[in-house]
């Protein structure tokens, strides 16, 4: 199959980028690619091509399917124009894209457009809270209205990374049309070389032999969850006092950290690390922390790259128990009893394609835990107990890294993202692209200004397209 594949790619620093480039290199194998990036990334990104020439490519030699990685962030904007006119395969990374789709218009002085698009994604909503956002007052407006509904109904077809979040888009969106496909993140680390990187991690920070490193990657947001997690550390210290926390990612512009934790007076036990630029490095430092704490409210229902990293190391790790992990077998700190995947079950026992993957508890109802689940709503109490017990709780630890291992492989690793793509590229592309009534502006020829000009020699564009395009066919 010939694809044309629209995604943010290294350097860019985002997992989006390196999922895609990961799998890139894996579908070449079997497919054709070419990789469209933003104009200002063609010159850093290796073997992909602006955007700008996709259009004359596919007018000389079509595409069987045009893939957008799309997700919640600037580094997608350049992909939203070709989105909606050429439809094919969008793959959600986040199924909220309020945050970008609204800088993006917003910053170019789109009020208008923004207003329309709202509306659009949201037909239940007040139009009139458009204006918040536009005047400034934008977060939680964000998170409660996620503005996905157009790119999913101009797409041939959707992917998200859960089963439970496409369930849920299909019933809130009124379609048929949105298919979950396993996330890849990660390459599996064995005890012995996570104890080697321990060992270098404690001697690079001075970080005490005895200490339990707590780790958080990624931007160091409130969003992560930082300051109930320095809370917890407080509260848990005279009760574990070795207790280390390492964050290990890009300080927020909206939040400063440090200051955070100066004002607990927590220094002699949190390590700032600042961004980690090499892939290796992060997973060595993944890889040398004792527990993962990969925490999230609001979510924008994304599966975090640094928990399915933490799980192929062998890491225990604490999430935020949300809806759309429903089915991750997780333990609930206030029982310590499995609380999630009990119903519809872990596919690692029941997949006859995963019978290459021992079963966990082949003599249990309940599949092992992989995780420790925070209820957001008992959040400052569940963390603490959660992180008191994992601080001293060695068996607890190696027993949660183990499990957490094994379905990494059983759901998350490459072959597995592999098998659920060459299924659904094949789905996407028999489909017809749908039609759907979009904003004008998302569907226009951009040549406004084109018009005005030709307007002025007697000519109308749709001549000069044609005859483009029948110079195009000789060439």
């Amino acid at each position: 199959m010939r694809l044309a594949w629209f995604s943010p790619m290294p350097p860019v620093p985002s997992g989006v980028a390196v999922c895609s480039a990961e799998l890139v290199a894996a579908l070449r194998k079997r497919h054709e690619i070419d990789i469209y990036v933003d104009e200002d990334l063609v010159s850093r990104a290796s073997g992909a091509d602006s955007a700008h020439v996709f259009v004359s490519r596919h007018l000389l030699h079509p595409y069987d399917l045009t893939v957008y990685q799309v997700g919640n962030s600037s580094h997608h904007d350049y992909l939203w124009p070709y989105l909606f006119r050429y439809p094919g395969l969008t793959v959600l990374h986040d199924a909220h894209l309020h945050h970008a789709r609204a800088a993006s218009l917003l910053r170019t002085r789109r009020a208008a457009d923004y207003r329309t698009e709202f509306a659009a994604n949201h037909p239940d909503a007040d139009p009139g809270l458009a204006e918040l956002a536009i005047a400034g007052f934008d977060n939680h407006l964000y998170y409660s209205f996620p503005m996905t509904r157009l790119a999913v109904q101009a797409s041939r077809l959707t992917a998200v990374h859960t089963e439970g979040l496409a369930a849920d888009l299909n019933v809130e969106l009124s379609v048929a049309a949105v298919r979950p496909i396993r996330l890849a993140h990660g390459q599996p680390v064995s005890d012995v070389d996570a104890h080697t990187a321990g060992k270098r991690l404690r001697a690079r920070y001075g970080i005490a032999d005895e200490a339990t490193i707590f780790g958080v990657f990624g931007g160091l947001t409130p969003e992560k969850r930082i300051p109930q997690i320095l809370e917890s550390v407080k509260a848990i210290l005279p009760y574990a006092p070795a207790v280390h926390l390492l964050l290990v990612g890009a300080p927020a512009r909206h939040y400063d950290v440090a200051a955070d934790v100066h004002a607990r007076g927590l220094d002699p036990c949190v390590t700032i690390t600042g961004y980690v630029d090499s892939e290796d490095e992060l997973t060595a430092h993944l890889a040398g922390c004792d527990v993962s704490l990969n925490l999230r409210w609001p979510t924008a229902r994304e599966v975090s790259g640094p928990w399915l990293r933490a799980l192929a190391a062998g890491r225990p790790t604490v999430i935020t128990d949300l809806a759309h992990l429903s089915d991750v077998p997780s333990l609930d700190p206030r029982t310590w009893r499995v609380n999630r995947g009990a119903t519809r079950g872990w596919r690692l026992a029941t997949r006859p394609d995963l019978a290459d993957c021992e079963p966990l508890n082949p003599n249990r109802d309940r599949p092992d835990p992989v995780c420790v689940s925070i209820d957001i709503l008992d959040e400052d109490h569940s963390l603490r107990v959660a992180m008191r017990r994992l601080a001293t709780d060695a068996g607890l630890r190696v027993s949660l890294g183990s499990a957490g291992r094994q379905y990494w492989a059983a759901e998350h690793s490459m072959p597995r993202m592999l098998e659920d793509y060459e299924r659904i590229l094949t789905e996407a592309a028999s489909r017809a692209a749908p039609r759907v009534r979009l904003p004008a502006h998302l569907v226009t020829d951009g040549d406004v200004v084109l018009k005005q000009i030709l307007e002025g020699f007697g000519l109308e564009a749709s001549h000069l397209r044609s005859g483009t395009a029948n110079a195009w066919s000789k060439l």
